[in-house]
């Protein structure tokens, strides 16, 4: 879609005007009541998440809009009428919150930054070239989740927010673009069914509401997204995905936006729990390794959210913390065919779970 026509929708769709405050107190408190969950899966005892709370000085302080500092009147409104070649990041702030060697969760990360940038990176306007070049601000709660036990699945959730502000050189009326974006994924080593259906039909309830058309159209992207095509497999078992979210309006965007955030945990945590005590062994451990390498080259190889956190100047380590803590390749290694870890395959094959 291009730039004007984007521009366009998110005029005609009307539905309220674009509040990046609510969205990002929404975010952060999902944040926290993601991370107070997992960490009651510890026990009083067990490990918890680690707070690294960090802020990028630049043309615009966290909580502080595009245009807000392209118009501050000063040295910072100047800076940011800029484009950066390079597409840094110039300002915005983050909450990095960071699990590892726990009892269940082996590492895990839930991420809330917002980022400032003069230009927009290439990962976000390479199929919207008319947006090259704008100041923007992107906000957003991403999550990994890499299990001890390789019996409970390691899972994905993203939900963010992205304004593309007015170029230097535009209309005194013209209006920023924005959109939404999101979905949760899950990528099991030992699947069970009875976990896969009741995944999918949590995704599908949460969308619901919203009308019949969405989930099918998101499942399909998510099937088509976490697809490792130098591998020709897919990465998991899917769930939804979504980008570019803007024609309902802002307000049933937005929505539909919490709709996912607020389902993630109805969709993983019975998972956790169920499995979280099952028995392993060393040959289950391998297994996990050996797929965590897959999960490790779609990170770095395919995925987007990667990508724009790179090539945004975002802070390398809250982006590479979504890694799991060990992985492992073989040469042209295969499963035993029949054996349960053959087995997974099977459930590799996209297909309507619900």
């Amino acid at each position: 879609m291009s730039a004007a026509a984007r521009a366009a929708g998110n005029a005609a769709a009307g539905g309220g005007q674009p509040d990046a405050a609510a969205v990002r107190d929404y975010l952060s408190g999902l944040q926290q009541r993601i991370v107070d969950r997992l960490e009651a899966f510890e026990g009083p005892d067990g490990a918890r998440f680690l707070r690294d709370a960090w802020q990028r000085p630049g043309p615009g302080e966290p909580g502080e809009s595009v245009d807000d500092a392209r118009n501050a009147g000063d040295s910072r409104a100047a800076a940011a009428r800029q484009p950066d070649a390079a597409g840094a990041a110039l300002g915005g702030g983050g909450l990095t919150m960071v699990i590892e060697n726990g009892k269940v969760f082996e590492r895990g990360a839930v991420l809330f930054s917002q980022v400032l940038g003069a230009s927009l990176p290439a990962s976000a306007s390479a199929h919207r070239p008319g947006l090259g070049g704008r100041p923007f601000e992107a906000t957003g709660v991403s999550l990994v989740l890499h299990p001890r036990n390789p019996y409970v699945p390691t899972v994905h959730m993203n939900v963010r927010f992205l304004v593309a502000g007015t170029p230097a050189d535009a209309a005194a009326d013209a209006a920023p673009i924005w959109w939404f974006g999101g979905g949760m994924d899950l990528t099991p080593y030992y699947p069970f069914e009875k976990d896969v259906v009741r995944f999918h039909a949590t995704c599908k309830q949460a969308l619901a509401p919203f009308g019949p058309q969405w989930h099918p159209r998101f499942k399909k992207w998510c099937d088509d997204y976490f697809f490792l095509k130098h591998r020709n497999e897919p990465r998991g078992i899917g769930g939804i995905f979504f980008d570019d979210l803007a024609e309902p309006g802002f307000d049933t965007s937005f929505a539909m936006m919490r709709a996912v955030g607020d389902a993630f945990l109805d969709a993983y945590a019975p998972i956790v729990e169920r499995h979280r005590d099952a028995r392993w062994g060393e040959r289950e451990r391998d297994f996990q390794a050996w797929r965590r390498g897959r999960y490790v080259e779609f990170n770095l190889i395919h995925d987007r959210g990667t990508l724009f956190g790179l090539q945004s100047g975002g802070r390398t380590e809250s982006i590479l913390c979504s890694m799991p803590p060990l992985a492992a390749w073989r040469y042209d290694w295969r499963p035993e065919p029949g054996s349960p870890e053959a087995r997974l395959h099977e459930f590799l094959v996209p297909r309507d779970w619900v």
